[in-house]
């Protein structure tokens, strides 16, 4: 069982596993976007057409789920970014992953429900801003106990479910994909030499091509989620 290293800086643990993981995803997003729109021509040059195709997919996103002309105007470009990072992190483990002895260096870093947390803490907490901006601070607390004042402790709970269920449901995703390529790697090609090693290539390919179709559906969904929660903040029962 592979260890993450973790340091203190200031009293406070961090993982050098998901810092390492996520900057190199957002190096990576930088120099891929900065490529993309190199040159902006009116007339779209391939490079041009993707990054414009990806804004318009997840535009779409926004538009669809959320109703608030204003708070649209700031979203799109946050489910920009958040899709691309969450989309290249959740491949980065099946192609990559480095090992120092018994300690992991670098793995997929929403495999670690510390960042797919951070990621749904990111969402409610834009979902309260805006809440806030369009009612007013009185208004949007008051928005808990509409339609019916009996709805306050479910609404209440509900925003606990909403954090546990973005976070959860990608983080075990991913976690589990990469779990069960180690165990076809680790455990089933060497268990009994070359009839299993056999067995085990074409498997962990196929599994590998539907972990890579899995990571891109959960960067959708958590993406859509998070505009729908945000959505309804913006808008009465």
């Amino acid at each position: 069982m592979e260890k993450p290293i973790v340091f203190k800086l200031f009293g406070l643990p961090f993982d050098l596993v998901g810092i390492l993981g996520s900057t190199l995803i957002a190096l990576a997003v930088f120099l891929l976007c900065k490529w993309l729109a190199a040159k902006v021509e009116l007339r779209p040059n391939k490079r041009q057409n993707v990054i414009e195709y990806l804004l318009e997919f997840t535009d779409n996103i926004v538009n669809t789920n959320v109703a608030d002309k204003d708070a649209r105007k700031h979203l799109s470009l946050y489910a920009f970014v958040l899709f691309l990072f969450i989309l290249f992190m959740n491949q980065l483990g099946l192609f990559l992953e480095l090992k120092v002895g018994d300690n992991m260096l670098l793995k997929s870093p929403t495999a670690d429900p510390v960042t797919t947390m951070t990621f749904a803490m990111m969402t409610l907490l834009l979902s309260f801003t805006f809440g806030v901006q369009k009612f007013g601070t009185r208004g949007y607390l008051q928005n808990y106990a509409r339609p019916v004042a009996l709805l306050l402790p479910i609404n209440l709970i509900e925003e606990l479910t909403n954090f546990l269920t973005l976070s959860l449901r990608l983080y075990g995703n991913i976690f589990a994909g990469e779990v069960l390529l180690t165990l076809i790697g680790n455990q089933l090609a060497p268990s009994l030499g070359i009839p299993t090693l056999i067995i085990a290539a074409p498997l962990a390919i196929v599994w590998q091509g539907f972990s890579v179709f899995i990571g891109s559906i959960q960067a959708y969904v958590f993406v859509t989620l998070s505009m729908v929660y945000i959505g309804k903040k913006v808008a009465k029962e």
